[in-house]
């Protein structure tokens, strides 16, 4: 191992990078309790819709109720970005075909019929928000981190938000992670003065690659912070592949492909002549992948990695960043 690497405070070998049984527990059981969270809309919906459904004595009635329509489409199958492409005509004839292939059937048992489709439906959509749960929850994981590394070190920092334009200073708890686009702060100089800008933003498409990147880390000023600042290969410092998954059946996959957009990435501004440091984040690691991220480490390929579920290579890493 290199004397001095941004890795070896937290790691001496490969087997520092696996995924322990306890941590695939841990992360699994995490998982399952964010998807207990965002199925309590869906069940209290249901409910509401059960309620007020009960107004109507006939399944046709239930086109009468205008507190339903939207309920109704979804229970036909319609999703919401296919509601905002279809007709007024169209939607009416999804909201029929729901009424008389399925719930006139069910005679005196429209109403459980009615909520059954509607559960069905978004229980898919659901599913999909939960492939995609393991994603988000690595940024959100790493943005929690990082921001916990800027209060513990006193630095000034700020926060945008995903739908925001402008910075605001972060105010502790009343910010959940995952509406969290970007995190910038200032370099100390001395006592109550500002030094250089820097600047993360997480799913952000960087032009010469071609790709969205999962975490970028920009120099800068504060007069300089603009769209094409951003897009300035020479003031990109860091960039890095984020996998939450915890699940060890996609593991392998997961380093695949963070390793190939990690390379993709040094091919990019290798022909710009830069070479900005790379760094992995992943929940999932496997033996045989741990022993490859080793060997790009030791070989210089992969400045820094971390194991989602370690805290103590959280915490690394973050002030890995924070030196930069």
């Amino acid at each position: 191992m290199s004397s001095g690497s941004p890795y070896s405070d937290h790691i001496s070998g490969p087997s520092d990078l696996v995924t322990t049984y306890e941590e695939k527990r841990a992360g699994f059981l995490a998982l399952a309790f964010e998807k207990s969270i965002r199925m309590t809309p869906l069940i209290n919906q249901a409910n509401v819709l059960r309620e007020a459904a009960k107004k109507a004595e006939t399944p046709e009635k239930l086109l009468d109720i205008n507190s339903i329509q939207d309920a109704l489409l979804k229970a036909a199958g319609v999703s919401d970005k296919a509601n905002k492409y279809m007709k007024e005509e169209d939607r009416y004839k999804a909201k029929l075909d729901l009424i008389n292939n399925y719930l006139k059937p069910a005679g005196s048992k429209f109403l459980d019929e009615l909520v059954y489709r509607f559960l069905l439906t978004q229980g898919d959509a659901l599913g999909g928000i939960m492939r995609n749960v393991g994603g988000v929850w690595g940024k959100v994981k790493f943005l929690d981190m990082l921001g916990a590394a800027l209060h513990n070190s006193g630095m000034n920092y700020e926060i945008l938000l995903r739908h925001d334009k402008t910075w605001q200073k972060n105010i502790g708890r009343n910010i959940v992670s995952e509406e969290i686009k970007a995190i910038r702060w200032w370099r100390q100089k001395g006592k109550n003065e500002r030094g250089s800008i820097r600047t993360l933003v997480v799913d952000f498409t960087v032009k010469i690659v071609r790709k969205n990147v999962d975490a970028c880390l920009f120099k800068g000023t504060e007069n300089l912070l603009t769209h094409q600042f951003y897009q300035e290969p020479n003031n990109f410092i860091a960039l890095g592949e984020l996998k939450g998954g915890i699940d060890p059946a996609g593991a392998d996959e997961h380093w695949k492909t963070g390793s190939t957009a990690l390379q993709r990435i040094r091919d990019a501004f290798s022909r710009k002549g830069l070479n900005p440091y790379t760094f992995f984040v992943g929940a999932a690691i496997e033996s045989d992948m741990a022993n490859e991220m080793w060997n790009q480490l030791e070989g210089g390929l992969l400045t820094n990695a971390a194991n989602l579920t370690k805290a103590n290579h959280m915490e690394a890493l973050c002030l890995w960043i924070l030196s930069l």
